[in-house]
C-alpha cells in the first residue's frame, strides 16, 4: 500500500532514486545474531512440527503465530535491511528505506511481539562489524527491547528509543534507568512517554535529548526504526501523534549529516501507517520538506474521503487537561534522562 501511494503521487520516478530487490538473508547471516537451534525450530514449526521447546521460545502464540511463508518472509525482511547496510558501506547511496523491516523485538532465541527475526539488530551488527559507529534511533511506540539487549554492553552502537511507557504497554521495558552495562553504560537511552503524548511535547523530548546525544556519540551511520504505531488512532497503543511529527523526525535525522538506513516497524491502523511511511519517503527523497505537502492530492488517489490534503495528517489540538497532564510527565522524563545519561557523554 505504501508503494502504491508513492507510485500514484509520482514519488518513485526521480533520477536520484532506485529500487533494489533484496535476496532473503542466508542462514549464516541470520546466525550472526540468532541461535541455530531457534532457527531450526522456526523452520520445523512452519512445517507443522511445533513442540514444547518452540513454544518456550515464543512460537505459536497469538503475537507470533505460525503461518505458511513465515520463514521466507522474515528472511526477506532481514535480507532487505542487510542489503541496505551493504549499500551504505559501499557508498552506493546515502539513504536506504526498507519499510518491510523494523522487527525490533525478536531475540537471539525468541520470537516476540510479531517479530521472529530481528533485521535491525542484524543490520546494526553488520555495520558495527565494518567498524562503523552506529546510532540506532527507534521511534516505534513499543520499546525496541531486542535491539537494546543485543548491544547493552557495547559502546560502538548507541540505542535510543522513544516509546510509550512500558508500565502501560508491551513489552514492559525501556525505563530511564536502563542505560547499559560495563563498556556499554550510557549507550542505551530510553525515553518513556505517557499515553496521550501529542506532537508538540513529543518533539520537545526528541529535540532536547536526541540531537545532543547524536552529536556527542559522533556516529558514522544512523539506523532509524520508523514504526508508525505512535500515531493517534492506532488500535494497539495510546500515543496521539500525527504523521507531521514523523516528518519532522526524519528531517532532523537527515540534518545529522550521516548515512541513514531506515526501516518500517509497527503500525496497526493500516491506512495511516502506509500514508505515514509514504510521507517519510517523500522527505527522505527530498521531494517535500517537513512543512510542505502535495497540494491537491490525496482523497480519491488515496482511496479515502476523510482527509483530502495529501500525505499529511490534519493538525490535532490536545485538550487542556491532556496538555497539562502530559507536559508534566514528559518534562519529568526529560529531566531524568538528562540526569542519568547526559553526564556520561559530557553533556
Amino acid at each position: 500500500m505504501t508503494r502504491e501511494i508513492l507510485r500514484s503521487h509520482g514519488l518513485l520516478t526521480a533520477d536520484s532514486q532506485s529500487e533494489v530487490e533484496p535476496p532473503a538473508a542466508e542462514r549464516a547471516e541470520l546466525e550472526r545474531f540468532h541461535d541455530g537451534r531457534y532457527l531450526d525450530l522456526l523452520v520445523a514449526a512452519e512445517g507443522g512440527d511445533l513442540g514444547v521447546e518452540g513454544l518456550e521460545m515464543g512460537l505459536g502464540t497469538s503475537d507470533c503465530p505460525i503461518f505458511h511463508g513465515l520463514v521466507r518472509g522474515a528472511a526477506l525482511a532481514c535480507g532487505a535491511s542487510l542489503t541496505g547496510a551493504r549499500l551504505l558501506l559501499e557508498d552506493k547511496t546515502d539513504i536506504v528505506f526498507n519499510p518491510s523491516g523494523g522487527f525490533h523485538h525478536a531475540g537471539p532465541a525468541r520470537a516476540s511481539g510479531f517479530c521472529y527475526l530481528n533485521d535491525v539488530a542484524l543490520a546494526c551488527l553488520a555495520l558495527a562489524d565494518a567498524n562503523r559507529r552506529v546510532f540506532y534511533l527507534d521511534v516505534d511506540v513499543h520499546h525496541g527491547d531486542g535491539v537494546q539487549n543485543a548491544f547493552y554492553d557495547r559502546p560502538d552502537v548507541m540505542t535510543v528509543s522513544l516509546h510509550q511507557d512500558g508500565r502501560t504497554l508491551f513489552p514492559g521495558t525501556g525505563m530511564v534507568d536502563e542505560i547499559g552495562t560495563g563498556a556499554g553504560r550510557g549507550y542505551s537511552v530510553n525515553v518513556p512517554l505517557p499515553a496521550g503524548t501529542y506532537d508538540e511535547v513529543y518533539l520537545q523530548a526528541f529535540n532536547t535529548i536526541v540531537p545532543p546525544l547524536a552529536a556527542a556519540f559522533a556516529p558514522d551511520v544512523i539506523v532509524l526504526e520508523l514504526g508508525m504505531d505512535a500515531l493517534a488512532g492506532d488500535p494497539l497503543a495510546g500515543l496521539s501523534l500525527t504523521n507531521n511529527t514523523y516528518a519532522s523526525v526524519v528531517e532532523a535525522v537527515m540534518g545529522f549529516g550521516r548515512p541513514i538506513l531506515a526501516t518500517g516497524g509497527g503500525g496497526y491502523h493500516v491506512q495511516n501507517t502506509a500514508r505515514g511511511w509514504a510521507l517519510a519517503w517523500c522527505v527522505f527523497s527530498g521531494q517535500c520538506g517537513s512543512h510542505d505537502d502535495l497540494a491537491g492530492l490525496g482523497g480519491v488517489l488515496l482511496e479515502s474521503t476523510d482527509w483530502a490534503a495529501g500525505l499529511r495528517d490534519r493538525a490535532v489540538i490536545p485538550a487542556r487537561s491532556q496538555r497539562e497532564e502530559v507536559q508534566a510527565a514528559v518534562k519529568a522524563t526529560i529531566r531524568a534522562v538528562k540526569t542519568t545519561v547526559f553526564g556520561i557523554h559530557g553533556l
